[in-house]
Formats: structure tokens, sequence, C-alpha cells
């Protein structure tokens, strides 16, 4: 609801006058991201665990899931421009356990049924400047990832569900390139290490912006999710993939 409000106003603000049209810009965007999960999970919930593969266990699969962003940029200095995206990422899976594990103090054993799910729904808030904004960019900055993430194993008449919600601050950098209006090849990612556990969240893409404000985009992006005891969790998680996505540029 936030993320919808914000982006009525600003649109409305960027068609209200040329003139305002050239002090500030904004892009509203769209699109689906086919992400493939990777890695282990493990939860103690009280006693020592073992790990849980994704894949191999917990049958999880790949799916396709929409992210929506809105950002404002202008050329105040010292005041951050401002970068608001939502993703849904939900893995679920069902099929036979490989090997022996706990989760939660439950058993989980070999040749045994599973139903899985995995979320990790996200919202980040990336406040960042421009050093550059030429044929070369460069951004810099602070994210704040609010992470809703939930997992739920049942096997054997055994069900084990823990959560976690969150926001995880971050370093943001982007560097992107245009060799000719329009066009633009461009990686940014966040990135955060405390002791043994860390997140990273990177993208590469091109994206192409017409002459009619519509645009297009597509790339890789990867998630990756290491863990030492947080909440009684470790995991060494990635879900990675290609995305394609549409865009109004003002």
């Amino acid at each position: 609801m936030l993320l919808r409000q914000l982006a009525i106003a600003l649109t409305a603000l960027a068609v209200s006058s040329s003139a305002f049209a050239d002090f500030i810009g904004a892009r509203f965007g769209a699109g689906m991201w086919d992400h493939d999960p990777s890695g282990t999970i493990r939860y103690d919930g009280g006693s020592v665990g073992t790990n849980a593969d994704l894949k191999n266990d917990l049958n999880l699969e790949d799916d396709k899931e929409g992210y929506f962003y809105a950002l404002v940029e202008h050329p105040v200095p010292l005041i951050p421009n401002v970068k608001i995206m939502q993703t849904n990422l939900t893995s679920n899976g069902s099929g036979t356990i490989t090997t022996d594990f706990t989760y939660g103090g439950q058993s989980f054993s070999a040749s045994q049924p599973i139903t899985s799910e995995l979320v990790l729904d996200h919202t980040d808030v990336t406040l960042y400047w421009q050093l550059l904004d030429n044929v070369v960019s460069f951004d810099f900055g602070i994210t704040g990832k609010m992470v809703d993430a939930e997992a739920t194993l049942t096997s054997g008449g055994n069900t084990v569900n823990n959560s976690f919600d969150g926001i995880v601050p971050m370093g943001y950098l982007g560097v992107g390139v245009t060799p000719w209006p329009g066009l633009e090849f461009r990686v940014e990612g966040s990135a955060l290490e405390i002791g043994d556990s860390s997140l990273t969240d990177y993208t590469a893409k091109v994206s192409y912006t017409t002459s009619y404000l519509l645009g297009v985009e597509a790339g890789y992006r990867s998630l990756e999710l290491e863990l030492d005891d947080l909440d009684d969790v470790y995991s060494n998680m990635e879900f990675d993939g290609p995305f394609l996505g549409v865009y109004l540029d003002f």
C-alpha cells in the first residue's frame, strides 16, 4: 500500500509541469524473477540439528515471482536519492528425503515423504548518492532490507515451523555504463557481513529506455544468505536466476 501511494504521488508530480520534470526524475518498474534455490539450512530449536539440503532433502523447486520498485532522483547535494523495491520469494517442495536430518528438534528420516515451504519476502529501502552521472554512473549508499522469512517442514506427522522478521542494514554500490542514449549496462548490489554471517544481493542487467518513456530490462539476480546461529538458524543458501521487467522513466 505504501509503495502504491508513493508511485501515485510521484507520477502526479512528475507530469504536473515540465519545469518540475527537469528537476526531479522518477522510475516505476515491475517484472518477473525466475529464482532457483540451492544450499542448506539448519534450525536447532533448542537442540543440535543437522543440515537439510534445499534440493535433495526439502525438494524445493524454482519459481517465478514478481518484483516491483520505484525510485526518485534529484540534483540537490547531500540529500540522498531513494529507491524502494519489493520482492516476493517463496519456494515450495514435495518429494522424498534423501538423508536423515533433524530440524527444530524433530527427526526427519531418509526415504520418507516431505512437504516444505521457504519464504524470504523482502522490501529494500535504499538511500544513495551519485558521484558520477554521465556515460559512466557510480552510486553508493545504504540499504535497509526488511525481511519476512518463514520455513515450514512436514513429514511423517511431524511439522516444524520457524520464522524471522527484521531489518538488515547493508551497504549499497551501483555502477552503470551508457554507450549510447537509452541503453545501459548496470551492476548493483547490497552486502553485509557480521562475523560468520553474511547477506549479499546483487544484480547485473541491461536496460533500454524508448523515447516514449517506456523501458525494458533483463538480467540476472543472486541473493545469498549465510547465517551462523541467528535465532538458532544456520544456513548457506542462494537464490539466483534471470529476470525480465518493464518500467516507466520520467
